[in-house]
């Protein structure tokens, strides 16, 4: 019998001793034995932190893992039983995972876990794509604690594939003492395509003595059939990145063809394309509106002069709290008058954040739009900066020039802020905006 189970990556198991694989929920969560029993293959363990499959001869002949299941403890980093630490990033697609010799003197290539490991990473590498598909999935759990329970609660973290090895001396606290072993630096493989749920009937199905790999492969992810295709070298770009999950699509950066907003961004653009410096006061009303100005935490500082920008277009500051309890932060921001229809430049984004200091906040306002690896950087990287598109551009003109009494059209607008302009330009460092 075959289970059809679709589990998502953090969800906790229950690993209950002595095993029964009859209920699919133990104590309230998915049962790790019900997940994995089968009527043809011995039960898959949890017991080590690297847990090999037993191998299964395909209808080919070959000698085949189906999976190889590693654990982390953090509860028992640094005892005699794990004396090191993981990390898992999966967010990001890495988890570097320490292997399993922990004695001085012993080859840690003979330890059986590690042995399992190498042998994956040797076919996962391999330039034949015959050899690489019989590489075995390895399958990431963190033991979780549950009601002050550090055992019987593995966390599922997903699949990958070991994309580096390393060989490293170790030391342990407890018994004073040196010893090698091996590091391996796995990369987590997306899953989105299959909307952040694993099949578990594909391992199950590599559990079945003469199975197909060919067959077995249709239920992989799609991300696994690629990198059996591509190799290695595709590893990167197939890695799980949960900052996509969050990325704004082209599409809903740039106005719809044809409506206000974008008749109101060619406007704005058409207005600034012979004095596009000028577009920084507008850029830096925008900034304000989106920092929410309304509450009263964002105050204008100034703009830089040409001259003296020194990476940054406008410099304002935020204020939280009030009287004792109260502290303001730096705001540096850039402002670009571009192309409607091409991604504003990485580079540009990089020159501000470089010029960010501790307890700063960036803003990039821009007439175009941001591309998915530009959003990623900013996302991965934790960059504090915030990204203001075209199409929030025109929004937020539509909105003042609607709420004014003072202004009859977009272009009535921009006139006044133009004329503003040589009243807001200052050459001063950023810090003095502390003293306004």
């Amino acid at each position: 019998m075959i289970n059809i189970v679709e589990i998502q990556i953090g969800v906790v198991l229950r690993y209950k001793k002595p095993s029964c694989a009859v209920n699919m929920y133990e104590d309230g969560h998915l049962n790790f034995h019900f997940l994995t029993k089968h009527s043809e293959a011995n039960n898959l363990q949890l017991e080590k932190g690297i847990n090999p499959s037993a191998k299964i001869k395909t209808n080919s002949g070959e000698l085949v893992r189906s999976a190889i299941l590693v654990s982390s403890s953090p509860n028992k980093k640094g005892s005699i039983e794990t004396p090191w630490e993981d990390f898992y990033d999966v967010d990001n697609g890495h988890i570097r995972y320490f292997g399993d010799n922990k004695e001085p003197g012993k080859d840690p290539a003979t330890a059986p876990g590690n042995k399992a490991l190498l042998e994956a990473f040797r076919l996962a590498h391999s330039h034949s794509a015959e050899e690489r598909a019989l590489t075995p999935p390895i399958l990431f759990f963190k033991r979780a604690v549950i009601n002050g329970v550090a055992k019987g609660y593995p966390q599922f973290y997903g699949l990958g594939i070991i994309n580096s090895v390393e060989l490293v001396t170790q030391w342990d606290n407890k018994l004073a003492r040196t010893f090698t072993n091996y590091a391996f630096d796995f990369t987590v493989l997306c899953i989105a395509s299959e909307h952040e749920e694993f099949e578990w009937d594909w391992i199950n199905s590599r559990r079945k003595k003469g199975f197909s790999l060919s067959i077995t492969n249709k239920a992989s992810p799609k991300s696994w059939r690629q990198w059996l295709i591509e190799g290695s070298n595709s590893l990167n770009k197939l890695r799980r990145r949960v900052s996509k999950l969050s990325l704004e699509k082209t599409v809903n950066q740039k106005p719809i063809p044809g409506s206000e907003s974008d008749r109101i961004l060619n406007e704005i653009y058409i207005y600034y394309a012979n004095k596009k410096h000028r577009f920084e006061a507008l850029a830096e009303v925008i900034a304000a509106r989106v920092i929410d100005r309304e509450f009263g935490i964002y105050h204008k500082g100034w703009v830089t002069q040409g001259s003296s920008d020194g990476g940054a277009d406008f410099v304002g500051k935020v204020t939280l709290g009030s009287g004792f309890s109260k502290v303001e932060l730096i705001v540096l921001g850039q402002a670009k008058c571009e192309a409607l229809n091409s991604p504003t430049g990485g580079n540009h984004i990089a020159r501000t954040v470089a010029r960010l200091k501790r307890g700063w906040l960036g803003v990039y306002v821009t007439t175009s739009y941001f591309s998915d690896s530009v959003q990623r950087e900013v996302i991965e990287d934790k960059y504090p900066i915030i990204l203001i598109h075209g199409r929030r551009i025109a929004e937020e003109v539509a909105k003042i020039v609607y709420e004014s009494e003072e202004f009859e059209s977009v272009n009535s607008f921009l006139v006044a802020m133009d004329k503003d302009y040589p009243t807001r330009l200052k050459q001063r460092q950023a810090e003095e905006v502390l003293n306004i």
